[in-house]
């Protein structure tokens, strides 16, 4: 029967190499969570199949030549490290930036990408007090309401860049609110990892008129 970590590898196509910095992420977050609240408890066992995977499917929609991806609120890590280390083996121009206000947290980030060899910028800070990142892609998870995450985005994006949030069973509801205030175009494809949640892809963002 085939493990965790060869499903993971089979399935988003890496290396062993990048399995292996994935298992030190494994570990650390196993160590770490016993001290902070950096994943639900209850979670700890689906670390590959939840965690992990959920980072993975927004990787592989991350538009080719992309330089700068800023991940708001990264908490534990998802989904900034583990795109971080998919993009090592296959994006390696790909630079990306962690912020998290949460100091503990900012710190088992900062841990984590040295322990995986991830060179990764990591802000200690709120996403709204941090200079305009000009980023190519901006991602978050389980953050905060849509319509908030566009008005992140628009502050750090580059023009024509692309946002990119994993949301749960009410993402319908967020777009129809967020769609008064707001004009994007939306790829909304079914989350990997459950089938009530949704990857939202949204490109072409500006403020209703």
């Amino acid at each position: 029967m085939m493990g965790e970590q060869d499903q993971f590898a089979s399935q988003y196509d890496v290396s062993r190499e990048t399995i292996e910095r994935l298992c030190i992420y494994e570990d650390l977050l196993k160590k770490w969570t016993t001290r902070i609240n950096l994943i639900a408890r209850s979670t700890i066992s689906q670390i590959w199949s939840r965690h992990f995977a959920d980072s993975a499917q927004i990787f592989n929609e991350i538009p080719v030549n992309s330089e700068k991806l800023s991940d708001f609120g990264s908490g534990g890590g998802f989904p900034g490290l583990v795109i971080a280390a998919l993009g090592l083996e296959k994006m390696p121009e790909l630079h990306v930036s962690l912020v998290e206000s949460d100091v503990r947290k900012a710190s088992f980030l900062v841990t984590a990408a040295r322990e995986m060899g991830l060179r990764v910028d990591v802000h200690a800070d709120r996403v709204e007090s941090l200079q305009p990142q000009a980023a190519d892609v901006v991602t978050a998870r389980a953050l905060a309401p849509l319509g908030d995450l566009l008005s992140l985005a628009e502050m750090h994006l580059k023009n024509h860049g692309t946002a990119m949030f994993l949301k749960g069973e009410r993402h319908q509801e967020e777009l129809d609110i967020a769609s008064t205030m707001w004009d994007f175009k939306v790829n909304k494809q079914k989350s990997t990892t459950n089938d009530a949640s949704a990857l939202l892809i949204i490109t072409n963002l500006r403020r209703a008129a």
